[in-house]
């Protein structure tokens, strides 16, 4: 390529990588040529030359993959436009795959190391506190002094149910998760400063069979029903109205219903489609790539917990268009 471009193996190299001393017109003129004949630079040999392999490791313990593929999209995206790439460990909750996994990414000497998991209250299975490589977490329990992004439920469930009010809701139930979830606890404290304590948080398992036995459960008892359910996820949703219609219950009309993850294959197929909370993984992914390739170029990131602002997804389960303030 140097010889096309009639300059030094040093000069094109320079020119590719934009360094060194050298006229403008040099420089592009590398870079068009190097274009046109389709060059690409010898990963191992620019990896030698930084210090550097260009690869990122993600472990998660998620093999489902509904947290993690998401996160993982946008840690590519962010990471794309920089040469390097991500490549995938599940090491579901083994601390012995765990370790293996771990000393495969050092032995391939990553750049870095991304871990995020299914939970936010949960640390996966492994010790990656006293690594040579830096170490972001995502959606999932940091060490000490780590560098954690998450999603903000407390906020997320504050949309939910404000939006709720604005449409003039006044009996909204909260049908969620397990309690000893950390996530279930802020959002339900959120819903409780929101819509007060007039109606119940009840606490289940994270199914669609559980927000049908919650809507049997809250339609037994005397006196009046609710006109709102915010769910603590998206197959909740689905299970909740499902035993509304089976009972004669009109979605939106009578009772609207939120629910939380904004799982599109969930989401989009419950009937009436599910107005949801967003976490925004994708753009929690892309932070944490950005903050890992910042460690591993050296430069300085504030330890400590990132929380990412949630989305309301509007669908019909509310009505289809947002209430007038």
């Amino acid at each position: 390529m140097a010889a096309a471009a009639a300059v030094s193996i040093s000069t094109a190299s320079k020119a590719l990588n934009d360094t060194g001393r050298m006229g403008a017109e040099t420089r592009e003129r590398v870079k068009r040529i190097a274009g046109e004949i389709g060059y690409r630079p010898n990963a191992l040999a620019r990896g030698l030359l930084s210090k550097r392999s260009f690869t990122i490791g993600l472990l998660t313990n998620d093999t489902y993959g509904r947290f993690t593929l998401p996160v993982m999209a946008g840690i590519s995206d962010a990471l794309v436009d920089h040469g390097v790439s991500v490549f995938l460990c599940a090491i579901e909750d083994d601390p012995a795959l765990a370790q293996i996994h771990v000393d495969a990414m050092l032995d391939k000497q990553v750049d870095g190391i991304i871990a995020t998991g299914k939970r936010l209250d949960r640390r996966l299975p492994v010790d990656l506190s006293n690594l040579h490589v830096p170490v972001v977490y995502a959606f999932t329990e940091g060490t000490p002094n780590s560098v954690t992004f998450r999603s903000d439920d407390e906020q997320g469930a504050r949309l939910a149910v404000e939006w709720l009010v604005k449409a003039g809701r006044r009996r909204i139930a909260h049908i969620t998760g397990p309690e000893e979830f950390f996530s279930v606890r802020e959002r339900a404290g959120a819903y409780h400063e929101v819509a007060g304590h007039r109606e119940p948080v009840l606490y289940g398992v994270w199914a669609e069979s559980w927000g049908h036995e919650a809507v049997e459960q809250l339609w037994k008892r005397p006196g009046e029903k609710p006109d709102a359910l915010f769910c603590g996820n998206d197959q909740i949703a689905r299970g909740a109205s499902d035993a509304l219609r089976e009972r004669g219950v009109k979605v939106p009309r009578d009772v609207s219903v939120i629910g939380f993850d904004n799982w599109e294959i969930v989401a989009a197929q419950t009937r009436p489609p599910l107005t949801t909370v967003d976490m925004e993984l994708k753009e929690l992914g892309r932070q944490a790539g950005l903050t890992v390739l910042a460690l591993a170029e050296g430069r300085s990131v504030e330890p400590g917990v990132r929380k990412l602002p949630c989305r309301l997804i509007v669908r019909q389960s509310c009505g289809g268009n947002a209430p007038k303030e």
